[in-house]
């Protein structure tokens, strides 16, 4: 199987976390999101203890809330020790609803808004990572305007090519953060605003990296900027944020990544650099997400149509989700693994295109999937979908987003009910 938490019981189910599939979804309905708790405790303790274990005093994972955000997920990071990386006013709102210390926030964006910006410091978020000049003397403004000095760390673009698709390359040029030819200004007017505290440097490369080499790029041209910014500027940074990216196994055509080893290269590269550099050797901060849930989760459909093609014409069955549950297919092409789950121990004989519900011809879940010749009603498992699954739903032809169950020790409880057409009417204003 692709990952160790799935399995075929006696009966030829797919399990995941141990319980059957198609007992949760008899319990639960369909569409329905899965969250193996105790594999997300195990990879956040693999961030924290390998951290703690080879990097400074101070060091630490920060969890990427955008990748899968509900009050559930952050209840169970914080308390294996996480910080957490937050990107809207939504997501701070919900990190504190869930009991999350503000002062371990990290509040990420690259277009705060004025209100955003007030709410934070108002309650009290811990750290901006401050995108730009603009959105710098925002931050300064408010924080005068509240009389408090904000603790930031300023968001630099090192031109890594992280051999990622472009559309999660954040590395080179694109919207995030401020280059390098107009770092040191950056830094400078940082330091000049009375009302922030610049604490550290911050960059993120990409996401799916399976190999720390563009970590390691990254973090010689960050140490490089640093001895320029303590010649120049007597700057000394207390962070050093390297950000995330660690790639996940979606298909079994991908690599597994040693996460820990992974992190301990990038730990001895970022203590030579500093030696070589005659630096002093920062904090290290790590942005994990999707390493973090991705694997944690499945997806569990219910088979409405079959059309076998004819004419040499693709083969198509559909589901009762599709894009408005993951719609990572229609934005990225990305591929998944998909299990018959009702049906583990028949012969797959053909392969199927499998769609979603949506009214587009573009919403497909995933394509050249075997399986034995579907039915109405059988029970499909796309596997690895707790990252970006959940956060990026949405309620495309007013269908209503999935529940999510959170499995742990053979047991499951809901983490987020399922939607109700009434959630989805309750801010229409009908006069």
């Amino acid at each position: 199987m692709l990952h160790t938490n799935i399995g075929v019981n006696a009966a030829g189910h797919l399990t995941f976390a141990g319980v059957d599939t198609l007992d949760l979804a008899a319990r639960f309905g369909t569409p329905l999101y899965l969250l193996d708790e105790d594999r997300v405790r195990a990879r956040a303790r693999e961030y924290v203890e390998t951290m703690r274990e080879c990097m400074p005093e101070g060091s630490a994972p920060l969890y990427a809330g955008k990748a899968l955000s509900f009050a559930g997920i952050y209840r169970v990071v914080c308390s294996e020790g996480m910080n957490i990386d937050v990107v809207s006013q939504g997501e701070i709102a919900t990190a504190l609803a869930a009991g999350a210390d503000p002062a371990r926030m990290f509040f990420h964006g690259n277009n705060k808004t004025d209100a955003e910006i007030a709410y934070a410091i108002a309650h009290r978020i811990g750290h901006f990572i401050v995108d730009g000049f603009d959105e710098l003397y925002a931050v300064d403004r408010a924080a005068a305007e509240a009389g408090v000095v904000q603790r930031v760390l300023l968001r630099l673009t090192p031109g890594i090519d992280p051999h990622t698709f472009e559309a999660v390359n954040t590395g080179m040029d694109c919207q995030l953060g401020v280059q390098m030819d107009r770092a040191m200004e950056f830094l400078s007017e940082a330091l000049e605003c009375e009302h922030l505290s610049v604490v550290g440097l911050h960059c993120h490369i990409g996401s799916q990296v399976f190999d720390a080499q563009p970590f390691l790029d990254a973090a010689d041209i960050m140490l490089s900027f640093m001895a320029d910014a303590l010649t120049l500027r007597g700057f000394i940074p207390e962070y050093l944020d390297l950000g995330g990216g660690f790639g996940v196994r979606y298909t079994e055509d991908d690599p597994f990544v040693d996460i820990p080893a992974e992190i301990r290269r990038i730990a001895e590269r970022v203590r030579e650099g500093v030696r070589a550099r005659g630096l002093f050797e920062p904090a290290i901060l790590l942005e994990p997400g999707r390493s973090i849930v991705a694997d944690a989760g499945m997806t569990l459909y219910t088979v409405g149509q079959v059309k076998p093609g004819t004419d040499g014409a693709k083969n198509y069955v559909t589901v009762d989700g599709g894009m408005s549950d993951d719609p990572r297919f229609a934005l990225y092409g990305s591929r998944y693994t998909v299990y018959p789950a009702s049906r583990m121990d028949e012969e797959r004989e053909l392969v199927w295109t499998v769609a979603g519900r949506c009214c587009e011809s573009g919403d497909v879940v995933a394509e050249n999937v075997p399986l034995p010749s579907p039915r109405r009603g059988d029970l499909l498992a796309v596997a690895v979908t707790g990252a970006y699954n959940f956060s990026m739903a949405s309620n495309y032809n007013r269908v209503c987003r999935p529940a999510l169950v959170m499995l742990s020790g053979g047991e499951a409880r809901v983490g987020v009910r399922r939607e109700t057409p009434e959630d989805i009417m309750a801010r229409d204003i009908v006069d």
